[in-house]
């Protein structure tokens, strides 16, 4: 199905110049907007060009934000955000930071570079910090260099039945300082955040959810996710269910929301270049065992290693949820996402990607083989490209 057949604007009638100096009543009906064309998505395995897996760090009790005393070095723990990193990095930031400055301290090590460590970085050098980055490899490299680029703040970020009575209100705090702040990437040359229509679609009427896989672990505890869907309502779009003449997918039920987006490659180039021009440092360097951070100048580290804290400080609360995204051709023409029979499909600049999600919160979970499965990549791809036969 092409899905050119949209038209713009339907306007009946023609208004003609009338030269008179008594008031005119112009009767003519009432123009109606429908949707605009949508490009074609290139939905193809032959043309897979990369499949990336990346570990989410989950934590049941939430992202750790604390202090801890090494030595004679100062701590400060901001990783285990699950699905959530790039979207909650700068109101993490934001609370980690302020830890970090307790005290006057001005000279202040980051200890990894993905999303969590560079905008940590970065927040603490417009506090007045002298900021060094150390990690074993650069943003591009990082499993945050592998996430969708979705705005989901709530993805994977706790145990319902594990947080304590104040992760909500630190989950909505994180959250809203997060979205204000990634606002100031909007707009900008090489579109770091963008907002795109999301199409949520589905075969039978009512809301498309993610389809649950049979288990087979029998002894394996399903999470009880995390989510606060209404917390935002007040900033966030929301969706609306679509008549069959505002969309032209084949499916009984389409709903539209206007979603944040990131574009990781440009957003990671532009942060490492704000957090180098002000000063900042980065050198490679891996640790093994927390006692060799008390072997750094400076006095304070803050620890943004994501799920590579679980070896570094063997936290056995970090548990991986592997996700896994098969890469098609760049089309500029695609501004717009969809979700339909357990598969997304994000358009960026770097590429179209298409992730399997059949099995719900749970699909990946404990899960920590980084090797991409080409079989899995390509049955979601045939699973969306039916939208278009």
């Amino acid at each position: 199905m092409l899905l050119s057949g949209l038209g713009g604007l339907g306007l009946s009638g023609a208004l003609s110049a009338c030269a008179s100096t008594s008031p005119v009543t112009i009767s003519s009906p009432r123009p109606r907007f429908i949707t605009p064309a949508l490009a074609r998505l290139r939905l193809d395995a032959r043309l897979i060009t990369r499949t990336t897996v990346c570990l989410r760090p989950f934590r049941a009790a939430g992202p750790r934000i604390e202090v801890e005393a090494v030595g004679d070095t100062r701590v400060v723990h901001n990783y285990g955000h699950g699905g959530s990193g790039w979207s909650l990095s700068w109101g993490s930031a934001a609370i980690a930071a302020a830890y970090a400055m307790q005290g006057g301290t001005r000279e202040v090590a980051v200890i990894g570079c993905g999303a969590i460590g560079i905008t940590t970085a970065i927040t603490l050098q417009r506090a007045g910090a002298r900021v060094t980055i150390f990690a074993s490899e650069r943003l591009p490299e990082s499993r945050s260099a592998r996430a969708s680029g979705m705005w989901t703040p709530d993805s994977r970020i706790a145990d319902a039945d594990r947080v304590d009575a104040a992760f909500p209100a630190l989950w909505e705090r994180m959250a809203r300082l997060s979205w204000i702040r990634h606002q100031t990437y909007v707009g900008l040359p090489g579109e770091p955040v963008s907002f795109l229509d999301r199409y949520i679609l589905a075969n039978a009427a009512g809301p498309a959810k993610p389809q649950t896989a049979p288990r087979t672990e029998p002894d394996r505890k399903e999470i009880r996710f995390a989510v606060y869907p209404d917390a935002l309502n007040d900033i966030v779009p929301r969706s609306r269910q679509l008549t069959p003449d505002e969309h032209p997918f084949p499916v009984a039920s389409a709903r539209r929301l206007t979603q944040m987006q990131f574009n990781v490659a440009d957003l990671a180039e532009r942060l490492t270049i704000d957090f180098l021009r002000e000063g900042g440092r980065i050198e490679t360097r891996t640790f093994h065992t927390p006692a060799e951070l008390a072997t750094l100048a400076q006095p304070v580290v803050v620890n943004c290693t994501g799920y590579g804290a679980r070896a570094l400080f063997g936290d056995d609360s970090v548990v991986p949820v592997r996700g896994q995204i098969a890469w098609l051709p760049p089309q500029p023409e695609v501004r717009y996402s969809l979700y339909y029979d357990g598969v997304s499909v994000i358009p960026r600049p770097d590429g179209v990607g298409v992730q399997g999600l059949r099995g719900g919160d749970m699909l990946g979970y404990g899960d920590d083989n980084e090797t991409p499965d080409r079989a899995d990549a390509e049955a979601a791809i045939a699973r969306a490209a039916t939208l278009f036969l």
